[in-house]
């Protein structure tokens, strides 16, 4: 990965920031249980890495961690100042996977949640290993949307049909094994899946869609075409107001040997 393409990814979701904070969804609390029992120790303090509009962060926070949450986005790290700052063991950095800015040895774990795959792999590896010190804990997580439904698998159509490149993207956003192992290279790897969901409501379902960089917005020429598409859908897949989206969330978790 170039450092242009580092730059493009650090910028797709400026103007998004306001659906991402109201429509992304969040991660299972049980998460951290899980993650805990692979090594995760409040112990040490936590990188959140790609932290975006503050989802993950304040999933860590919850459960009692010191988060330094890294993120290169301007507006998305200022929406998660906004909602966390008030927390005494949140600190937000101007940084990057590849550049945190924090000190040698100065985190325990690293957690990244839909974020690895805009990462450069081998210059993130070698800065987590300078940032780590014992347990050495990562965890790259996704929600991974599933298909599989009448609704799903229309709201994917709908993305191929009238999204940007959201065929990349979504093969980007999906990790694969390989990808994972390859990243990690000989260090064992263990992956945690847990089920997740999200129901909304019909201006929650357009929100959702634009929260994503791949979603046409406002005077964009296919803005208007999604927009009725989505509204179709909701119309013939709504139960009581709502639609669901289901998820896994997947956490690949490993210990870097320090």
């Amino acid at each position: 990965m170039t450092d242009s393409t580092i730059a493009d990814s650090t910028e797709r979701f400026g103007d998004r920031v306001r659906d991402y904070v109201l429509y992304r969804p969040r991660y299972p609390k049980e998460l951290i249980a899980a993650l805990e029992r692979e090594g995760l120790t409040r112990s040490a303090p936590v990188a959140d890495l790609g932290s975006g509009t503050g989802i993950s962060a304040r999933l860590l926070l919850d459960a009692g961690y010191e988060v330094f949450a890294v993120e290169p986005n301007g507006p998305m790290r200022a929406a998660a100042e906004e909602e966390l700052a008030t927390s005494p063991r949140f600190h937000s950095v101007n940084g990057t996977a590849e550049a945190t800015t924090l000190a040698d040895r100065s985190v325990g774990a690293i957690f990244a949640a839909q974020a690895f795959h805009w990462f450069d792999p081998p210059r993130a590896l070698a800065e987590m290993r300078r940032i780590l010190r014992a347990p050495g804990v990562v965890a790259l997580v996704w929600n991974d949307r599933r298909t599989g439904t009448a609704f799903l698998d229309a709201y994917e159509r709908a993305l191929f049909e009238h999204g940007l490149d959201y065929g990349s993207v979504r093969h980007q956003d999906t990790a694969s094994p390989q990808k994972i192992a390859s990243f990690f290279g000989a260090i064992p790897f263990m992956c945690v899946t847990l089920p997740n969901e999200q129901r909304l409501d019909r201006a929650g379902l357009c929100g959702r869609a634009l929260s994503s960089s791949y979603v046409p917005q406002k005077g964009h020429p296919k803005h208007e075409a999604m927009m009725h598409a989505l509204g179709e859908l909701f119309d013939r897949h709504q139960t009581d107001g709502h639609v669901t989206f289901d998820y896994d969330t997947r956490a690949y978790v490993a210990k870097i040997p320090l």
